[in-house]
């Protein structure tokens, strides 16, 4: 992370595309990879750029015409693995793609492996998650809420029944000596064995109605858990592993809908039209917020040990990360306004970011 911004953003290369993309950048020192739509909107299309050039390496299209709120586009970001990217469209289609030229290792579509009895008006959200050499990902069958695939084979290792998906990612850890996936479903907060896919504990919030797009996250031996009608709660767990059902602690201020935390050091920072800051070492408690242009009520969030990096509407903020409510600089990418959905990648000292028409490398 740079102690602080050039005046003008040095842009090493920009390309074009049809599309204003929701779902996330995955990049290594070669590659950068996306879900896109092609012209007509009749088909996801994952594209792989050099990343040095911005060149396309290669592009994989798989048919999906539906009609979704915000859009047909991707909204889950790949997954690299050593010489594999996996990627997920809205419309379903999972792919195990080799890096370095989109061959397709194996792919699965949820709509025809694991139909669900109703329409998902936003699509398939979460990313995939990679743990023990199993890509867990969640379709929301009623017999496959949540499944386990051998990452090299596609074949199928373990599912796990239940609901209907949430708009969130999943994630990984270690509670009562167990590995547990833990994350949300469409109403309840759960934990998963990593191992045999078995349900472990359910939370179910006291308000109904939460979309449940942010990821939930682990700190030190805690969930922390924020969405919009439920606001920030801090969990414990029992010895067994068992999350306990009543929050140790709550924050009611800070409900985001949209933007997942991050932690440095003893502080959690998260946007819902404000930055906020709250301080973990006394609970929940909120140590600020910050009113800026670029702060809507969404933002993404890539931090260091030192820096918050904020990525805004169309502008970059750099955050000092010690508790201290200090804008170190600031730069804009993009014209004034733009909203910013897809995640950028950050790669060395190159920043990976997408706008409403233009992928860009930045050098920060």
């Amino acid at each position: 992370m740079p102690e602080e911004f050039n005046e003008q953003p040095d842009i090493l290369w920009q390309k074009p595309l049809a599309h204003a993309g929701l779902g996330g950048i995955a990049a290594t020192e070669k590659y950068v990879v996306f879900g896109d739509r092609d012209l007509d909107d009749f088909h996801d299309v994952f594209r792989c750029l050099d990343a040095d050039t911005g060149q396309e390496i290669w592009s994989v299209q798989r048919l999906a015409i539906a009609a979704l709120d915000y859009g047909n586009t991707p909204r889950a970001t790949p997954l690299i693995d050593g010489d594999y990217v996996y990627c997920l469209g809205a419309h379903g289609h999972l792919l195990c793609l080799r890096l370095a030229d989109g061959d397709v290792v194996w792919e699965k579509c949820f709509r025809d492996d694991f139909p669900l009895d109703q329409p998902l008006p936003w699509g398939y959200c979460g990313s995939p998650l990679l743990i023990d050499g199993k890509l867990v990902v969640a379709p929301g069958a009623a017999d496959a809420s949540i499944i386990a695939l051998d990452a090299q084979t596609g074949d199928l290792i373990w599912k796990s029944p239940g609901r209907y998906p949430s708009y969130g990612s999943l994630a990984v850890g270690i509670w009562g000596d167990r590995t547990q996936i833990v994350g949300h479903d469409a109403e309840t907060i759960g934990g998963w064995d990593v191992e045999t896919g078995t349900r472990l504990w359910t939370v179910r919030p006291k308000a109904p109605g939460d979309f449940n797009v942010p990821t939930p996250i682990i700190y030190q031996d805690n969930l922390i858990v924020t969405t919009e009608n439920n606001g920030t709660r801090r969990f414990d767990f029992s010895d067994d592993g068992r999350i306990l059902a009543t929050p140790i602690k709550r924050n009611s201020r800070l409900h985001s809908d949209m933007s997942t935390p991050v932690v440095i050091g003893r502080y959690l920072y998260c946007i819902n039209h404000f930055l906020f800051c709250l301080d973990l070492e006394s609970g929940l408690e909120e140590k600020w917020r910050l009113r800026d242009p670029a702060i809507g009520e969404y933002a993404a969030i890539i931090a260091s040990p030192d820096r918050l990096l904020v990525i805004g509407k169309g502008e970059l903020l750099l955050m000092a990360a010690d508790g201290e409510k200090r804008i170190v600089s600031r730069q804009r990418v993009f014209d004034q306004g733009v909203s910013l959905y897809s995640h950028p990648a950050l790669v060395g000292d190159r920043l990976y970011i997408r706008g409403e028409s233009t992928i860009r490398c930045i050098r920060l």
